[in-house]
């Protein structure tokens, strides 16, 4: 096998790849031990009859194809090695010669990694982030614990008001008719939550248990269901129960069955610590995230298109993944969101690009920074992960392989790259514009005394 590079224009290559023509005839044999037992031919047990005769009834080409994609599956990924390049992309693949005999030769356009002309990273001005905590930030975190040990209490006596969980029968019609999806039974609903068509939860208010009610709305322009789009429904419902929260009070009493202090007010301050360090560890990513941003902007770097497209791949397989493991597949995912596969990827190419830049602003850094990550601090990382796996270091260190190990190293040289973009960076307070002077009756607002 034999393998030339051109490069092209925006750091784009492309591989001229050879295969010998005795490699293509074993690739061409292995298509024949595939296809033969499909293939009839007169005189002959199905997957018996000789490649030559295959080939001479339907054709020289019959086993190309098949040949064709063994050879390069098999011969492409040597040929990236081989090739002396980094390669960021898959390849778009060309065939140049065909045929039996001859030496197969095919093209594979790819892109390569940009070199990376870096600007200033040290000591940029970035915004300050305060990390402050109110005694409202510390009201809604007491209040969220009090959600927590909440009590939900049926209620008989009265009709639905806001902010009540109900169950609730309904089924939907569109010009008289039922229509699909619109039906559902002791379905739980919270009164303004916003989780129904606009306009639907607010006609439930003030309605009894087991009284029928007729709701009407129209669906918005942009419903997911294209067919309901702009039309006006009816809705036939029935309140079954109703339910609400009992939270309990913010007291001593509360603070002692929630934490380890005896009254309020040691509980807010605990609360109020711990609000502080995740917001400082907050403006502390804010600040690191603000560096990076500017030294990105200081660089200099030519992305190939193909690049960008292979991260928004991945990027929409691993979005994917995560929602398969919620029982959601891409399909449901993008009925519901009325999505075309073109305006995900559209969506997301924003944030591929930006991924990508901050990747390879960081490796660049690392590199004239000359940080290298050593046996001890790898070492490190992988104690955290057996402490966070609850697994025995060796055990873990063990199931590491070399490649994982390099990865490893290099994920955190990037990051010791982005610590020291941060750390360098300074904070500048932000000066709030002056007021204008406003002028009453001709005059200045300014008055002399």
């Amino acid at each position: 096998m034999g393998v030339q590079v051109e490069k092209l224009e925006k750091n784009m290559a492309k591989l001229t790849i050879e295969v010998s023509a005795e490699d293509f005839i074993a690739a061409l044999d292995k298509a024949y031990k595939a296809e033969k037992s499909r293939i009839t031919v007169p005189g002959f047990r199905k997957g018996k009859a000789p490649r030559k005769m295959i080939q001479k009834m339907y054709g020289a080409g019959i086993f190309f194809e098949d040949a064709a994609n063994r050879a390069i599956n098999e011969a492409y990924p040597k040929a990236a090695d081989e090739c002396g390049e980094t390669i960021v992309s898959r390849p778009t693949v060309d065939i140049v010669q065909i045929e039996e005999g001859k030496p197969f030769i095919f093209t594979a356009e790819v892109a390569l990694k940009p070199e990376v002309t870096l600007g200033e990273y040290k000591g940029l001005e970035v915004e300050k982030t305060l990390a402050e905590v109110s005694e409202a930030d510390v009201d809604a975190e007491i209040d969220k614990e009090r959600e927590k040990n909440s009590r939900v209490i049926d209620i008989d006596d009265r009709p639905v008001e806001n902010g009540d969980m109900i169950k609730l029968d309904f089924e939907g019609f569109v010009d008289g008719e039922a229509f699909e999806g619109g039906k559902g039974t002791d379905y739980p609903l919270t009164i303004g939550s916003g989780s129904f068509i606009p306009g639907f939860e607010e006609q439930l208010i003030g309605k009894a248990i087991g009284e029928d009610v007729e709701v009407n709305v129209t669906f918005p322009e942009n419903y997911q269901a294209e067919e309901l789009q702009g039309k006006p429904a009816v809705f036939k419902c029935k309140v079954n129960e109703i339910t609400v929260k009992e939270l309990p009070e913010a007291d001593d009493e509360f603070a002692q069955d929630v934490s380890e202090f005896d009254t309020l007010e040691e509980y807010k301050d605990d609360v109020r610590a711990k609000l502080l360090n995740t917001k400082m560890e907050e403006a502390k990513r804010v600040k690191g995230n603000k560096a990076l941003e500017k030294a990105v902007e200081n660089a200099q770097m030519e992305i190939p298109e193909p690049m960008v497209e292979e991260q928004v791949r991945r990027m929409i397989d691993d979005f994917a993944n995560r929602i398969q493991s919620q029982g959601i597949s891409m399909e449901q995912y993008m009925q519901m969101l009325g999505m075309t596969q073109d305006a995900l990827k559209a969506q997301m190419r924003p944030e591929a690009l930006k991924r990508i830049q901050n990747s390879l602003v960081l490796e660049a850094v690392a590199k004239a920074e000359n940080i290298e990550i050593s046996d001890e601090r790898l070492d490190e990382e992988i104690q955290k992960m057996a402490d966070s796996y609850k697994m025995e270091f060796e055990k873990l260190k063990e199931l590491i392989g070399e490649e994982e190990a390099k990865q490893m190293k290099e994920d955190l040289a990037i990051q010791a790259a982005a610590d020291l973009i941060r750390d360098e960076a300074v904070e500048v307070e932000v000066a709030l514009a002056e007021p204008e002077e406003i002028a009453v009756d001709g005059a200045s607002s300014e008055t002399n005394e």
